[in-house]
């Protein structure tokens, strides 16, 4: 018989992490574990994140379904393969609750692949493969954030993605001119939305000259007019981010896509409808030859474990976003480590205990 029980934990951030929506000290999130009551020693772990301003659900709304949840898995079978796994998460949970539909898929694929803090048997989890991601440069003053380039160019990242529409926008161009002064690598941007619609191609217009590699969300979600004009007229490719939460019919995402045409999409699993969820919009990617990469969502080392196995599993080329580890205080420890730019699984090291 299933059983699934949780823990309340908050995460404390190293820093006041800034973007344009706001400056964060703290993250609640929720820990569960899933396992068989006549194999208790093997359990399968999971994270609920929910990240406040973008998710759909509320805090006290995750956990009353994970409450729910927990009354319900004892009269379920235990899944035998992934589609199983996937399938049984999706049934325990409505839609519009994507970080718990990602928690209850990382923990029952843990179980299944026998409570190993494995979700997918790939490369990276064997500690046989590294993947390049991007060093992330917080919002914060002028001053700062060319403190934070310089850190992440000296530790090796050939790609940097700094938060853009917080500060007055002079003074970020003057920020990424400085990075331009000694960085060559991939500069992305995020905007988090920041632009106004009627300034988004201007600004744009003013950061061609620094090789900028992509732009997230320049503008608010749900003004698709407006953003279709952006995508069609801007030099920088423009990526989509939030514009993709809570879009969870097939038809809807490919109306959308094709009618907004970006040049890629960044997929989260907490916020956009879990592991399943992100397969469709990566099939649905790949028939408009859209690019994509996959990002965390500020979880713990938990959630980033099976984020990262996710990224390896699918084969996303290229820069992915699983650089979070290393904001909180009091994470996991966990064999995750980060060299040169590169996040990889170091199996000579044990996770501590999550319950």
């Amino acid at each position: 018989m299933l059983k699934l029980e949780y823990k309340p934990y908050t995460l404390d951030f190293k820093f006041d992490a800034g973007t344009s929506r706001g400056v964060m000290t703290k993250h609640q999130v929720l820990y569960i574990k899933i396992f068989d009551t006549d194999d208790p020693l093997k359990v399968g772990y999971g994270e609920i994140a929910p990240l406040p301003g973008l998710s759909e659900e509320k805090y006290e709304d995750v956990v009353e379904q994970v409450q729910r949840i927990q009354n319900q898995v004892g009269a379920l079978a235990i899944p035998q393969n992934m589609g199983e796994c996937l399938d049984l998460a999706f049934k325990l949970c409505p839609q519009g609750f994507s970080s718990v539909i990602f928690g209850l898929e990382t923990a029952l694929l843990d179980l299944w692949n026998g409570g190993r803090k494995l979700i997918f048997q790939v490369p990276f989890a064997e500690g046989k493969k590294g993947i390049p991601i991007n060093g992330l440069i917080w919002m914060s003053n002028k001053d700062e954030m060319k403190a934070q380039a310089d850190q992440k160019i000296e530790q090796g990242f050939d790609c940097i993605k700094m938060k853009v529409g917080a500060l007055n926008f002079e003074d970020e161009l003057e920020v990424i001119k400085y990075i331009r002064s000694s960085f060559e690598g991939i500069l992305r941007l995020d905007a988090n939305g920041a632009f106004k619609n009627n300034e988004a191609l201007k600004k744009l217009s003013a950061l061609e000259t620094f090789d900028i590699h992509s732009i997230e969300q320049p503008i608010i979600p749900r003004q698709l007019e407006a953003l279709q004009l952006i995508c069609r007229k801007s030099r920088i490719p423009i990526a989509l981010d939030e514009e993709l939460v809570g879009i969870a019919d097939k038809s809807h995402r490919m109306e959308l896509l094709r009618f907004v045409r970006p040049a890629f999409i960044i997929l989260k699993p907490t916020l956009h409808g879990g592991i399943a969820s992100c397969m469709e919009w990566i099939s649905i990617a790949n028939q408009m030859e859209i690019g994509y990469w996959i990002t965390s969502a500020l979880e713990s080392n938990v959630g980033l474990n099976a984020i990262a196995q996710f990224a390896d599993y699918v084969n996303a080329s290229g820069h992915q976003g699983l650089g979070t580890g290393t904001l909180y205080k009091n994470n996991i420890a966990s064999p995750l480590n980060i060299i040169n730019g590169s996040i990889y699984y170091d199996q000579n090291i044990e996770w501590s205990e999550i319950f």
